[in-house]
């Protein structure tokens, strides 16, 4: 195979190869090292990178397959863990100043030991924005993640570094985490696959600051790899005890039998979200493709009502929580945009954060009883595409937080609802635009489903242009 087609390769095309001995996970592993040197220095997907360790793992691998003794068909796969999870080995900076430079992590958490038990091979640690707080991955360490599509762009987050690397060939499979939207918006920016499982499908630990609004889940380049990352991350772990049991069937067992007859609700704005007319436009063809392979439309406007201050609540509570375990000493190493919203957060009283709660609940349950009568919702995944690395908002824009330009994603945090991002096209600028499927708690397995045939009749490049530049 040539360089560009072995990054090219997905996890199901890895395997057969390793399998047959007509490629060896050594290999591949040297294949995405390269992409992730040659391109860190322009687009920042990586905080980390070690390549003594993931070509030892590789060895090992390629010594199973030898043996014809696999573990799976996540042995040998290539991919990377974001920095706010822990990996043993490897020192957790979250992008911040205040960690100094770490001391190497004593265990994996529940996604990367289930992962390394099914034979994955770590690159490295992606870049993260401080403390995973802002949909942006830029941060005081002098990190940025910059758009495979355009470099003058930003890649999106919290989980900015993670997409940048699926894009580009860096790995195939990638731990992202998702407070508001961390796993989706990237990954739409940035033209890749990512989904937010129901909250507790894949265990997490150490528990999030941010609470139970922060789901673990993958980030990679087509969607049966998406599922079959799924099926090895989702397991049961005693240390998270919120986590859920696991699934009976595979999810990459789900991803046949197309679309025909389900019930899909299509709401382009959610009743509130101002979104860019190249997003939109990108977006109602996608919503064509769905009534071509045979979805019963109905366009709706689901009861989210305007969730923007319940959301603060939550996440503004859960950052002053955070800078409360770091020494006040350490508060100026601290982005100011983390230090402002934590000081909001600071002053939500106990009674505003009870009521949270409860509003919380309703909205939850309102978004149960909406999916009686649906099996899928669809609406954009992000208002607009990507501008200008290194700012909060669109610069010239009335903004001021990140969220105000994120109204399609949170809300399924807030509901823990299950999410996914596909490529939806490229907008007239050329920057990527994605759909963003939602079901019911537990159905990952539809949403999967449909964004297989969706992905099925409308091909996307697996890498990013700058992959070969």
């Amino acid at each position: 195979m040539t360089d560009t087609a072995l990054l090219e390769a997905s996890a199901v095309e890895l395997h057969a190869r390793f399998r047959k001995r007509s490629l060896s996970p050594v290999e591949a592993t040297r294949a995405c090292l390269d992409a992730a040197e040659a391109t860190n220095d322009r687009f920042g997907g990586f905080c980390l990178i070690d390549a003594e360790r993931a070509l030892d793992a590789a060895r090992q691998s390629e010594a199973r397959y030898a043996r014809g003794e696999p573990l799976g068909p996540v042995d040998g796969i290539a991919g990377t863990i974001k920095d706010l999870v822990t990996a043993g080995g490897w020192p957790t900076l979250r992008g911040s100043l205040t960690t100094g430079e770490g001391t190497a992590e004593s265990e994996d958490a529940p996604a990367v030991a289930a992962l390394r038990r099914a034979g994955m091979v770590f690159l490295g640690k992606t870049t993260t924005p401080e403390f995973g707080w802002k949909a942006l991955t830029d941060n005081p360490r002098g990190d940025v993640a910059r758009n495979p599509h355009d470099e003058r762009m930003t890649a999106g987050g919290s989980s900015g570094g993670a997409a940048v690397a699926a894009a580009l060939g860096a790995g195939v499979m990638h731990i992202g985490t998702d407070g508001g939207g961390s796993i989706r918006i990237p990954a739409a920016l940035c033209g890749t696959v990512g989904l937010k499982p129901t909250f507790g499908c894949v265990p997490a630990f150490p528990p999030s600051p941010f609470g139970t609004v922060s789901h673990l889940g993958p980030m990679t380049r087509t969607v049966v790899d998406a599922a079959l990352m799924l099926d090895a991350m989702a397991v049961t772990d005693l240390r998270d005890w919120h986590g859920l049991p696991q699934s009976p069937t595979p999810f990459a067992s789900m991803l046949d039998g197309g679309i025909a007859g389900l019930r899909v609700a299509v709401s382009p704005d959610l009743g509130f979200v101002d979104v860019h007319p190249g997003v939109l436009e990108r977006f109602e063809n996608a919503v064509s493709v769905f009534g071509e392979l045979g979805a019963r439309i109905e366009r709706v406007t689901p009861p989210v009502g305007r969730p923007l201050g319940l959301f603060n609540r939550h996440w503004y509570s859960g950052a002053a929580n955070l800078l409360e375990t770091i020494p006040s000493g350490f508060h100026e190493r601290i982005d100011p945009g983390l230090r402002e919203v934590a000081s909001a957060g600071a002053a939500f009283s106990a009674s505003e954060q009870r009521h949270a709660h409860l509003e919380r609940a309703k909205f939850a349950t309102a978004m149960q009883l909406f999916f009686a009568d649906f099996d899928l919702l669809l609406t954009p995944t992000v208002s607009l595409p990507a501008f200008e690395a290194g700012h909060e908002v669109p610069p010239g824009s009335r903004m001021k937080r990140w969220i105000e330009w994120a109204g399609f994603s949170y809300p399924f945090n807030l509901t823990q609802q299950p999410a996914m991002t596909v490529p939806a096209g490229l907008t007239s600028d050329g920057l990527p635009a994605g759909l963003q499927i939602v079901s019911r708690k537990y159905a990952e397995g539809m949403i999967l489903r449909a964004a297989a045939a969706f992905e099925r009749a409308c091909p996307w490049p697996r890498l990013a242009p700058a992959a070969g530049s």
